[in-house]
Order: C-alpha cells, then structure tokens, then sequence
C-alpha cells in the first residue's frame, strides 16, 4: 500500500511537471494554425485520469488550465488567446472537466465493457470531446460578438465556424487521444501491475 501510494504520488508530480513543460512551451503542447491551436495536452490529462483516477485527473487538468491562462498572458499565439483564454472559466473549467469525466468514465464502464483497451479508448474520446465541445460552446456564450469581429462573419454564420473548428481541431485530437493515451496507458499499467487498472 505504501508503495502504491508513493508510486502515485511520483507519477502525480511527473505529469504535472509534462503538462507545465506542455503548456508554457511553444509548439509544444500547443500547435498553432492562425486564429486556433491544436492540442494535445489533453492526452496528458487523460492519460492521468485513467492511471490515477477521476480526482487526479480533474488536478492535472486543473494545472493544464492554470498553464493555458499563464502561456495566454505571457507568450499568446492567436488574437483569440488573450481575448477568451485569460477568462478562467473557458481556460480552466473545461481543462478539469477532461480529467474529471475521463476518470469516471474508465472505472464506472469496468462492470459493462470487459476490454481494458476499449474502456481507455471510450474514455480518451470522451475527455477529448469534452475540452473541444466545452471550450467552444464557453467560447459561443461569453464571447459571440467578439468572436463574429474576429472571424468576420456574421452572427448566423458563428455556429458554423464554431462546427468547422470541431471537424479541424476537435476531431483530430480526439483520433490522437483515441489512438495514444491506450497504448500509454497500458504500458504505464504493465511496467507497474500494482496499480490499479
């Protein structure tokens, strides 16, 4: 048990030490592409979720939030950055949701879906989605109107973009999570069988 504990606690501060390095280095964590970022950070997250549980991973993706209002302040890569992700709610809330519900997700579908590979799977995709859909949908309340000025559109054309971004950003994190945070999973779980799994 102590053992366990330590373990988990080494492997806490491990990730939160990535997801610092992630967010607060350029094209690191981030991937820049005009007025959007591509992440994957988010794997991360997950990833900590899985290993170490629902309230760890609502941590780590606590930390990832704090990180995306720090690098929005200091080293910005869109005209969008310090407009809408100094705004703790889009930058943080959604960051700990992607923790929180891939975690609940992994251990609560262990009685239903036999397949630990599946059960990773479903929960990479499910924190993926939620940081795509969340932060966009934050995005669309608090800030439409900068957001059409930004984008030059109007404001029945938003949700679209908004859609778009789902399509390039959102779906192709979700296939990176969908595809990676497995396959680390499993070997962090195989290199250490007395973790939980």
């Amino acid at each position: 048990m102590k053992k366990t504990q330590a373990y988990k606690l080494a492997i806490r501060t491990i990730l939160i030490a990535i997801i610092l390095i992630q967010s607060l280095t350029p094209f690191l964590g981030f991937i820049p592409l005009g007025l959007v970022n591509i992440t994957i950070i988010h794997l991360t997250v997950i990833v900590a979720a899985i290993i170490l549980g629902p309230a760890d991973g609502a941590l780590i993706g606590l930390i990832w939030g704090i990180g995306t209002i720090i690098r929005a302040y200091t080293a910005p890569t869109s005209p969008l950055d310090t407009m809408i992700f100094t705004n703790p709610v889009i930058a943080v809330l959604p960051r700990v949701l992607v923790g929180y519900l891939a975690g609940v997700v992994y251990r609560s579908t262990k009685a239903h879906i036999n397949s630990q590979t599946v059960r990773m799977a479903v929960a990479a995709v499910v924190g993926s989605l939620t940081n795509t859909i969340t932060v966009l949908v934050l995005m669309r309340v608090f800030f439409a109107s900068a957001l059409v000025s930004v984008y030059k559109v109007t404001s029945s054309a938003l949700n679209g973009i908004l859609l778009a971004l789902v399509a390039t950003n959102g779906l192709p994190e979700c296939l990176a999570a969908l595809v990676l945070v497995p396959l680390i999973c499993k070997a962090v779980f195989r290199a250490n069988r007395f973790l939980e799994n």
